[in-house]
């Protein structure tokens, strides 16, 4: 009698947890890797998004959306892949992520595109992503290293730097950016002593440390990741004396960073994408309200590209991938009602009687012909033990 009362009450969980989650939406982030303490907060934000749009009781005429958690790992093309493999066969509608532009491109390449699924992703900014064969179906809510290059190199400038080092992390993400950053700099009659690459997961940089010592600088540029090769070469240079200001990409910007080197960075400064809009602040209220904490890189895009997907379901009134493809650029751009975090049931209703919208969301989102974000960026300093924004750029 005990057994089969726990094998009928395994079937009606079972039963029950399928009536309400109509939708499986997938989110793959790097939940281990160079970014892991930024993740959870990003994913956290986009199944903000999530419960808000099936809380609504507005989607697809009451439609509930289950959350399905993959990892990237952030470096590992095969492991991100494979992951997204498992996704897509798990009958994902769409997909919230990747996060570094590697892993995205590839999963962009190898799965998602092939299976006709969107990607959205928070955070992949390399530039080779934007002429990316995705036959419409991979956007982006962080603007493109292109624009984010130029971004830092203006804030170089204006600190009054003179003469840089560079290093970055070997891989799409760190070859594109420092591309970038090096020649706009040069432009601003700035000095650029060395470009170097490092890899990942290295116990000691002393080397690569000794290199860009040797070329001099009044500062180097760390592109790369905060829990990783990049973090190391900061622990090098400190411990070596080389260096004691850091220019940081905004794969470097986070708590975790601050939390080991403390004051140590107080000559730094770096940048990341991000708005000080009306979005901005609306999106915070929402998320201290969801218990989410959203003062992290990439946080607000993550609920943006969340929003993004409900929102293009709504519109082609269909949770069908292509459906999905075909309508995340109607719901991005004007003309329309503008929707911000915390409004997404507005914007289902809306939708819903054949209204036209403008999801302007966390940060702003305007998306260009190609399906990412234009963009604005935070200039970022570290003031009482955080990073502080200094002024949107």
């Amino acid at each position: 009698m005990r057994k089969l009362f726990i094998a009928a009450f395994m079937f009606v969980s079972i039963f029950g947890t399928k009536v309400m989650a109509d939708i499986k939406m997938g989110i793959i982030l790097g939940f281990t890797g160079p970014i892991e303490s930024l993740t959870p907060a990003m994913a956290a934000s986009a199944e903000l998004a999530f419960k808000e749009a099936s809380d609504s009781g507005s989607l697809l005429g009451g439609k509930k959306i289950e959350p399905v958690r993959a990892d990237s790992t952030c470096v590992d093309s095969a492991a991100a892949t494979a992951a997204a493999e498992g996704l897509i066969s798990g009958g994902v509608a769409a997909i919230m992520g990747a996060d570094c532009s590697g892993v995205t491109g590839a999963i962009a390449t190898n799965v998602a595109v092939p299976n006709g699924v969107v990607m959205i992703s928070p955070s992949a900014t390399s530039p080779g992503l934007t002429t990316l064969d995705d036959k419409g179906y991979f956007f982006r809510t962080a603007p493109s290293d292109a624009r984010g290059g130029q971004i830092l190199a203006d804030i170089t400038k204006d600190r009054k730097v003179k003469s840089v080092a560079i290093t970055y992390t070997n891989n799409d993400y760190g070859k594109g950016l420092a591309d970038v950053y090096k020649a706009a700099v040069e432009a601003h009659g700035i000095k650029v002593t060395t470009v170097t690459a490092h890899e990942d997961g290295k116990a000691d940089y002393s080397s690569e440390v000794a290199t860009l010592a040797s070329a001099g600088g009044d500062a180097v540029a760390v592109i790369g990741y905060l829990d990783q090769g990049g973090k190391g070469i900061i622990q090098a240079s400190l411990d070596s004396g080389a260096f004691d200001r850091f220019i940081l990409s905004d794969g470097m910007i986070g708590q975790s960073l601050v939390d080991a080197f403390g004051k140590d960075l107080s000559k730094s400064f770096g940048s990341l994408p991000g708005s000080t809009g009306k979005g901005a602040g609306i999106f915070a209220e929402v998320a201290k309200a969801g218990g989410v904490e959203a003062s992290g890189p990439y946080t607000g895009e993550s609920y943006d590209a969340a929003a993004l997907i409900v929102l293009a379901m709504q519109a082609g009134n269909s949770a069908d991938r292509a459906s999905i493809a075909k309508h995340v650029m109607d719901v991005a751009n004007a003309p329309g009602t503008k929707i911000y975090p915390g409004e997404l049931k507005k914007g289902l209703d809306l939708l819903a009687k054949g209204k036209k919208i403008n999801y302007e969301g966390a940060t702003g989102v305007t998306f260009t012909d190609v399906g990412e974000a234009e963009g604005s960026f935070l200039e970022q300093e570290v003031k009482g033990g955080k990073f502080k924004t200094k002024k949107q750029r």
